[in-house]
Protein backbone atom coordinates (compact mmCIF):
# COMPACT_ATOMS: atom_id res chain seq x y z
CA UNK A 1 0.00 0.00 0.00
CA UNK A 2 1.25 3.65 -0.85
CA UNK A 3 1.16 6.25 1.40
CA UNK A 4 0.89 10.23 0.32
CA UNK A 5 1.63 13.28 2.40
CA UNK A 6 -0.19 16.31 1.79
CA UNK A 7 -0.92 19.33 3.26
CA UNK A 8 -3.47 19.60 6.00
CA UNK A 9 -6.79 21.83 4.97
CA UNK A 10 -7.90 22.49 8.11
CA UNK A 11 -10.85 20.27 7.63
CA UNK A 12 -11.60 17.41 10.35
CA UNK A 13 -11.92 14.24 9.05
CA UNK A 14 -16.03 13.66 9.26
CA UNK A 15 -16.64 10.26 11.07
CA UNK A 16 -19.70 8.28 11.39
CA UNK A 17 -21.55 9.85 13.77
CA UNK A 18 -21.37 13.29 12.56
CA UNK A 19 -22.48 11.81 9.26
CA UNK A 20 -25.29 10.29 10.32
CA UNK A 21 -26.39 13.24 11.74
CA UNK A 22 -26.17 15.46 8.70
CA UNK A 23 -27.90 12.44 6.49
CA UNK A 24 -30.78 12.76 9.55
CA UNK A 25 -31.07 16.48 8.45
CA UNK A 26 -30.90 15.26 4.46
CA UNK A 27 -33.34 12.93 5.15
CA UNK A 28 -35.48 15.30 6.90
CA UNK A 29 -35.81 18.18 4.49
CA UNK A 30 -36.22 15.51 1.94
CA UNK A 31 -39.40 14.39 3.78
CA UNK A 32 -40.49 17.83 4.62
CA UNK A 33 -39.26 20.12 1.85
CA UNK A 34 -38.87 24.38 2.66
CA UNK A 35 -40.87 23.44 6.57
CA UNK A 36 -38.19 21.22 7.24
CA UNK A 37 -35.37 24.00 7.54
CA UNK A 38 -37.61 26.30 9.08
CA UNK A 39 -38.38 23.86 11.67
CA UNK A 40 -34.53 23.93 12.24
CA UNK A 41 -34.80 27.23 13.88
CA UNK A 42 -37.32 25.62 16.54
CA UNK A 43 -35.63 22.34 17.07
CA UNK A 44 -33.82 21.75 20.30
CA UNK A 45 -30.57 20.12 20.19
CA UNK A 46 -28.42 19.08 22.41
CA UNK A 47 -24.81 20.67 22.90
CA UNK A 48 -23.05 17.81 20.78
CA UNK A 49 -25.65 18.39 18.65
CA UNK A 50 -25.21 22.25 18.08
CA UNK A 51 -21.58 21.76 17.46
CA UNK A 52 -21.96 19.28 14.60
CA UNK A 53 -24.31 22.04 13.00
CA UNK A 54 -22.23 24.45 13.40
CA UNK A 55 -19.12 22.45 11.97
CA UNK A 56 -21.88 21.62 8.56
CA UNK A 57 -21.89 25.39 8.21
CA UNK A 58 -18.35 25.72 8.34
CA UNK A 59 -17.55 23.14 6.09
CA UNK A 60 -20.36 24.93 3.77
CA UNK A 61 -23.31 22.47 3.76
CA UNK A 62 -25.77 24.37 5.78
CA UNK A 63 -26.29 28.31 5.57
CA UNK A 64 -28.51 31.47 7.29
CA UNK A 65 -29.62 33.83 4.55
CA UNK A 66 -31.66 36.67 5.94
CA UNK A 67 -31.98 34.36 9.14
CA UNK A 68 -33.24 31.23 6.95
CA UNK A 69 -31.77 28.38 6.69
CA UNK A 70 -30.50 27.03 3.48
CA UNK A 71 -28.55 24.25 1.83
CA UNK A 72 -25.50 24.89 -0.04
CA UNK A 73 -24.88 23.73 -3.47
CA UNK A 74 -22.58 21.27 -2.20
CA UNK A 75 -25.40 19.58 0.06
CA UNK A 76 -27.74 19.63 -3.08
CA UNK A 77 -25.10 17.73 -5.03
CA UNK A 78 -24.39 15.44 -1.89
CA UNK A 79 -28.11 14.51 -1.99
CA UNK A 80 -28.31 14.30 -5.49
CA UNK A 81 -24.88 11.52 -5.55
CA UNK A 82 -27.02 9.73 -2.38
CA UNK A 83 -29.96 9.35 -4.20
CA UNK A 84 -27.87 7.97 -7.26
CA UNK A 85 -25.93 5.68 -4.96
CA UNK A 86 -29.62 4.08 -3.54
CA UNK A 87 -31.19 4.03 -6.94
CA UNK A 88 -28.15 1.79 -8.61
CA UNK A 89 -27.96 -0.45 -5.57
CA UNK A 90 -30.88 -1.29 -6.39
CA UNK A 91 -31.00 -2.19 -10.06
CA UNK A 92 -31.21 -5.52 -11.65
CA UNK A 93 -27.96 -6.63 -12.55
CA UNK A 94 -26.67 -6.30 -16.57
CA UNK A 95 -29.40 -3.45 -17.16
CA UNK A 96 -26.98 -0.28 -16.79
CA UNK A 97 -25.70 -0.20 -20.20
CA UNK A 98 -28.37 1.14 -22.71
CA UNK A 99 -27.03 4.36 -23.79
CA UNK A 100 -25.87 3.38 -27.20
CA UNK A 101 -26.98 3.52 -30.32
CA UNK A 102 -26.66 1.61 -33.43
CA UNK A 103 -25.17 4.11 -35.96
CA UNK A 104 -22.00 2.66 -37.65
CA UNK A 105 -19.18 5.13 -38.55
CA UNK A 106 -19.87 7.44 -35.24
CA UNK A 107 -17.48 8.00 -32.75
CA UNK A 108 -18.71 5.51 -30.44
CA UNK A 109 -17.36 2.02 -29.80
CA UNK A 110 -16.80 -0.57 -32.53
CA UNK A 111 -18.78 -2.88 -33.17
CA UNK A 112 -18.92 -5.94 -35.40
CA UNK A 113 -18.55 -5.71 -39.48
CA UNK A 114 -17.67 -3.37 -41.68
CA UNK A 115 -19.16 -1.19 -44.53
CA UNK A 116 -18.47 0.79 -47.59
CA UNK A 117 -16.76 3.93 -46.48
CA UNK A 118 -19.24 7.34 -47.45
CA UNK A 119 -18.04 11.03 -47.32
CA UNK A 120 -17.97 12.21 -43.74
CA UNK A 121 -17.29 9.16 -42.01
CA UNK A 122 -13.89 9.90 -39.84
CA UNK A 123 -10.79 8.61 -41.33
CA UNK A 124 -10.00 7.06 -38.29
CA UNK A 125 -12.66 4.54 -38.64
CA UNK A 126 -10.86 2.97 -41.33
CA UNK A 127 -10.76 -0.79 -41.28
CA UNK A 128 -6.95 -1.39 -43.06
CA UNK A 129 -7.27 -5.26 -43.80
CA UNK A 130 -10.91 -4.86 -45.47
CA UNK A 131 -9.55 -2.12 -47.51
CA UNK A 132 -6.36 -3.62 -48.80
CA UNK A 133 -8.68 -6.89 -49.63
CA UNK A 134 -11.02 -4.70 -52.01
CA UNK A 135 -7.68 -3.08 -53.13
CA UNK A 136 -6.68 -6.88 -54.02
CA UNK A 137 -10.03 -7.51 -55.57
CA UNK A 138 -9.53 -4.92 -57.86
CA UNK A 139 -6.46 -5.21 -59.32
CA UNK A 140 -5.10 -8.05 -58.60
CA UNK A 141 -1.36 -8.57 -57.11
CA UNK A 142 -0.16 -5.63 -59.74
CA UNK A 143 2.98 -3.74 -57.30
CA UNK A 144 2.67 -1.44 -55.65
CA UNK A 145 -0.86 -1.77 -54.55
CA UNK A 146 -3.26 0.49 -55.48
CA UNK A 147 -5.88 1.93 -53.00
CA UNK A 148 -8.35 3.98 -53.96
CA UNK A 149 -11.75 5.97 -51.90
CA UNK A 150 -13.87 2.47 -53.60
CA UNK A 151 -11.69 -0.12 -51.53
CA UNK A 152 -12.22 2.08 -48.14
CA UNK A 153 -14.11 0.15 -45.53
CA UNK A 154 -15.13 1.39 -41.79
CA UNK A 155 -15.98 -0.06 -38.96
CA UNK A 156 -19.22 -0.33 -37.33
CA UNK A 157 -19.46 1.82 -34.31
CA UNK A 158 -21.88 2.42 -31.97
CA UNK A 159 -22.96 6.05 -31.81
CA UNK A 160 -24.52 7.73 -28.96
CA UNK A 161 -27.63 10.04 -28.95
CA UNK A 162 -28.07 12.51 -26.41
CA UNK A 163 -31.85 12.96 -24.35
CA UNK A 164 -33.62 16.12 -23.40
CA UNK A 165 -35.79 14.98 -20.76
CA UNK A 166 -38.71 16.44 -19.09
CA UNK A 167 -39.91 14.88 -15.62
CA UNK A 168 -43.44 15.70 -14.94
CA UNK A 169 -43.95 15.71 -11.09
CA UNK A 170 -47.19 15.42 -9.49
CA UNK A 171 -47.58 17.36 -6.83
CA UNK A 172 -51.05 17.09 -5.76
CA UNK A 173 -52.48 16.27 -2.47
CA UNK A 174 -53.15 12.98 -2.80
CA UNK A 175 -48.70 12.35 -3.63
CA UNK A 176 -48.16 12.84 0.44
CA UNK A 177 -49.41 9.56 0.87
CA UNK A 178 -47.49 6.77 1.14
CA UNK A 179 -43.97 9.00 0.52
CA UNK A 180 -44.74 8.57 -3.04
CA UNK A 181 -43.62 12.57 -3.06
CA UNK A 182 -40.23 11.64 -1.36
CA UNK A 183 -39.96 8.45 -3.62
CA UNK A 184 -40.51 10.82 -7.06
CA UNK A 185 -38.09 13.68 -5.72
CA UNK A 186 -35.76 11.34 -4.70
CA UNK A 187 -35.29 10.37 -8.33
CA UNK A 188 -35.45 13.46 -10.14
CA UNK A 189 -32.49 14.35 -8.35
CA UNK A 190 -30.50 11.06 -9.07
CA UNK A 191 -31.36 11.62 -12.73
CA UNK A 192 -29.89 15.01 -12.42
CA UNK A 193 -26.68 13.48 -10.62
CA UNK A 194 -26.64 10.70 -13.41
CA UNK A 195 -26.77 12.79 -16.60
CA UNK A 196 -24.16 15.50 -15.04
CA UNK A 197 -21.88 12.31 -14.10
CA UNK A 198 -22.00 10.33 -17.46
CA UNK A 199 -24.22 11.85 -19.43
CA UNK A 200 -23.18 15.15 -20.06
CA UNK A 201 -24.72 15.98 -23.39
CA UNK A 202 -28.49 15.02 -21.86
CA UNK A 203 -31.20 17.24 -20.33
CA UNK A 204 -32.93 17.14 -17.42
CA UNK A 205 -35.97 19.60 -16.50
CA UNK A 206 -38.18 18.80 -13.71
CA UNK A 207 -42.13 20.57 -13.84
CA UNK A 208 -44.09 20.30 -11.01
CA UNK A 209 -47.96 20.40 -11.51
CA UNK A 210 -50.75 20.60 -9.17
CA UNK A 211 -53.45 23.26 -9.87
CA UNK A 212 -50.91 24.80 -12.28
CA UNK A 213 -47.47 24.09 -13.80
CA UNK A 214 -44.17 25.57 -13.08
CA UNK A 215 -40.49 24.37 -13.60
CA UNK A 216 -39.03 23.57 -10.50
CA UNK A 217 -35.16 24.37 -10.36
CA UNK A 218 -32.41 22.35 -9.55
CA UNK A 219 -31.53 23.86 -6.35
CA UNK A 220 -35.00 23.78 -5.05
CA UNK A 221 -36.26 20.11 -5.75
CA UNK A 222 -34.76 19.12 -2.80
CA UNK A 223 -37.33 21.53 -0.97
CA UNK A 224 -40.45 20.92 -2.99
CA UNK A 225 -43.01 19.30 -1.75
CA UNK A 226 -46.82 18.20 -2.67
CA UNK A 227 -49.72 20.70 -2.17
CA UNK A 228 -51.66 20.45 1.06
CA UNK A 229 -55.51 19.66 0.36
CA UNK A 230 -57.52 22.85 1.15
CA UNK A 231 -60.96 22.20 0.61
CA UNK A 232 -62.89 18.56 1.20
CA UNK A 233 -66.25 18.99 -0.65
CA UNK A 234 -67.27 15.50 -2.37
CA UNK A 235 -68.18 17.90 -4.89
CA UNK A 236 -65.79 21.16 -6.34
CA UNK A 237 -66.63 23.08 -9.23
CA UNK A 238 -63.89 26.31 -9.26
CA UNK A 239 -63.24 28.21 -12.45
CA UNK A 240 -60.41 31.01 -12.13
CA UNK A 241 -58.72 33.43 -14.16
CA UNK A 242 -55.42 31.90 -14.95
CA UNK A 243 -53.61 34.60 -14.23
CA UNK A 244 -55.04 34.20 -10.44
CA UNK A 245 -54.76 30.55 -10.16
CA UNK A 246 -52.47 30.74 -7.01
CA UNK A 247 -55.02 32.10 -5.35
CA UNK A 248 -57.17 29.41 -5.55
CA UNK A 249 -56.87 25.73 -4.04
CA UNK A 250 -53.51 24.39 -5.17
CA UNK A 251 -53.79 20.62 -4.79
CA UNK A 252 -55.85 19.62 -7.40
CA UNK A 253 -53.95 17.95 -10.88
CA UNK A 254 -53.58 19.72 -13.93
CA UNK A 255 -51.51 17.37 -16.09
CA UNK A 256 -52.45 19.42 -19.16
CA UNK A 257 -50.47 22.61 -18.32
CA UNK A 258 -47.94 20.27 -17.13
CA UNK A 259 -47.47 18.91 -20.38
CA UNK A 260 -48.18 21.95 -22.09
CA UNK A 261 -44.66 23.50 -20.02
CA UNK A 262 -43.08 20.40 -21.02
CA UNK A 263 -43.86 21.09 -24.46
CA UNK A 264 -42.29 24.74 -24.76
CA UNK A 265 -39.39 23.39 -22.82
CA UNK A 266 -38.34 20.68 -24.49
CA UNK A 267 -38.60 22.90 -28.08
CA UNK A 268 -35.66 24.97 -26.53
CA UNK A 269 -33.37 21.66 -26.10
CA UNK A 270 -31.02 20.35 -28.71
CA UNK A 271 -30.99 17.10 -27.65
CA UNK A 272 -31.72 14.04 -30.55
CA UNK A 273 -34.34 12.39 -28.36
CA UNK A 274 -36.96 13.89 -26.43
CA UNK A 275 -38.46 12.37 -23.26
CA UNK A 276 -41.51 13.23 -20.60
CA UNK A 277 -41.47 11.13 -17.56
CA UNK A 278 -44.97 11.38 -15.83
CA UNK A 279 -45.00 10.39 -12.21
CA UNK A 280 -48.93 10.58 -10.92
CA UNK A 281 -50.86 8.71 -8.91
CA UNK A 282 -54.58 10.12 -10.33
CA UNK A 283 -56.82 11.22 -13.12
CA UNK A 284 -56.62 14.68 -14.03
CA UNK A 285 -58.88 17.12 -11.99
CA UNK A 286 -58.25 20.48 -13.84
CA UNK A 287 -57.54 21.84 -16.86
CA UNK A 288 -57.14 25.21 -19.31
CA UNK A 289 -59.75 26.48 -21.21
CA UNK A 290 -58.82 29.83 -22.90
CA UNK A 291 -57.89 32.68 -20.21
CA UNK A 292 -59.72 30.15 -17.18
CA UNK A 293 -58.55 26.84 -15.22
CA UNK A 294 -61.06 24.46 -14.11
CA UNK A 295 -60.60 22.69 -10.65
CA UNK A 296 -63.34 19.63 -11.13
CA UNK A 297 -64.16 17.18 -8.68
CA UNK A 298 -65.21 14.06 -9.31
CA UNK A 299 -62.67 14.36 -12.08
CA UNK A 300 -64.48 15.79 -15.90
CA UNK A 301 -64.65 14.57 -19.04
CA UNK A 302 -63.25 17.91 -19.98
CA UNK A 303 -60.55 17.57 -18.42
CA UNK A 304 -59.90 14.05 -19.75
CA UNK A 305 -59.78 15.41 -22.75
CA UNK A 306 -58.04 18.89 -23.01
CA UNK A 307 -55.51 16.88 -21.11
CA UNK A 308 -55.11 13.86 -24.00
CA UNK A 309 -54.98 16.82 -26.40
CA UNK A 310 -51.99 18.18 -24.98
CA UNK A 311 -50.26 14.86 -25.16
CA UNK A 312 -50.64 14.59 -28.68
CA UNK A 313 -49.56 17.83 -29.17
CA UNK A 314 -46.45 16.65 -27.57
CA UNK A 315 -46.48 12.99 -29.41
CA UNK A 316 -46.77 15.38 -32.90
CA UNK A 317 -43.76 17.34 -31.87
CA UNK A 318 -41.80 13.76 -31.62
CA UNK A 319 -41.57 13.82 -28.28
CA UNK A 320 -42.21 10.15 -26.58
CA UNK A 321 -44.24 10.25 -23.11
CA UNK A 322 -43.36 7.37 -20.53
CA UNK A 323 -45.84 7.47 -17.24
CA UNK A 324 -45.74 6.27 -13.97
CA UNK A 325 -48.72 5.15 -12.31
CA UNK A 326 -48.36 4.84 -8.44
CA UNK A 327 -51.28 2.08 -7.32
CA UNK A 328 -51.05 2.10 -3.60
CA UNK A 329 -54.88 3.18 -3.71
CA UNK A 330 -56.06 0.24 -5.27
CA UNK A 331 -59.39 1.20 -4.38
CA UNK A 332 -58.89 4.18 -6.93
CA UNK A 333 -58.06 1.94 -9.76
CA UNK A 334 -60.40 2.99 -11.82
CA UNK A 335 -58.26 5.91 -13.33
CA UNK A 336 -55.85 3.73 -14.78
CA UNK A 337 -58.59 3.52 -17.94
CA UNK A 338 -57.10 7.27 -18.43
CA UNK A 339 -53.57 5.89 -18.16
CA UNK A 340 -54.29 3.07 -21.03
CA UNK A 341 -55.89 6.09 -23.26
CA UNK A 342 -53.06 7.89 -23.13
CA UNK A 343 -50.37 5.48 -24.04
CA UNK A 344 -52.24 3.85 -26.64
CA UNK A 345 -53.07 7.45 -27.74
CA UNK A 346 -49.56 8.84 -28.13
CA UNK A 347 -47.77 5.33 -28.47
CA UNK A 348 -46.10 5.62 -25.23
CA UNK A 349 -45.00 2.90 -22.24
CA UNK A 350 -46.55 2.88 -19.22
CA UNK A 351 -45.71 1.57 -15.66
CA UNK A 352 -48.23 0.77 -12.92
CA UNK A 353 -45.75 0.44 -9.66
CA UNK A 354 -45.38 1.66 -6.35
CA UNK A 355 -43.44 4.05 -4.77
CA UNK A 356 -40.79 2.24 -3.57
CA UNK A 357 -40.20 0.45 -6.95
CA UNK A 358 -40.53 3.77 -8.85
CA UNK A 359 -36.65 4.71 -8.69
CA UNK A 360 -36.12 1.19 -10.82
CA UNK A 361 -38.90 1.79 -13.44
CA UNK A 362 -37.04 5.24 -14.19
CA UNK A 363 -33.58 4.40 -14.21
CA UNK A 364 -33.62 1.26 -16.64
CA UNK A 365 -36.06 3.51 -18.45
CA UNK A 366 -33.85 6.39 -19.12
CA UNK A 367 -30.68 3.59 -19.44
CA UNK A 368 -32.89 1.73 -22.18
CA UNK A 369 -34.97 3.99 -23.74
CA UNK A 370 -31.99 5.95 -25.40
CA UNK A 371 -31.37 3.00 -27.54
CA UNK A 372 -31.97 3.31 -30.52
CA UNK A 373 -32.32 -0.16 -32.83
CA UNK A 374 -31.42 0.08 -36.84
CA UNK A 375 -30.65 -2.63 -39.20
CA UNK A 376 -27.90 -1.47 -41.63
CA UNK A 377 -26.97 -2.69 -45.11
Amino acid sequence: MRSRYVRWNGVEFQTQDRLDFFNHILDFVLTHGDEALRALDRAEFDEQQRQWLDQLIRDGLLERVAGRWRLTPSAISRMQRRALMEVFRDLRRGQRDGHATSHPGGPGERTDGTRPYQFGDPIGQLEPIATLRNALRRHGAARPIRVGPSDFEVYHSEAYSSVSMAILLDQSGSMARYDRFVHAKRCAMAMHALVRQQFPFDTVDVIGFSSAASIIPEHRLPLAAPQRISTYDPVVRIRVPRDQVHQAPQHFTNLQMGLGLARRVLQRRGGENKQIFIITDGEPTAHVEGEFVYLLYPPDPRSVTATLTEALRCRRDGIRITTFALIEDYETMDWVSFVDHLTRLVRGVAFYTASGDLSDCIMQSYLSGRRSQRAFI
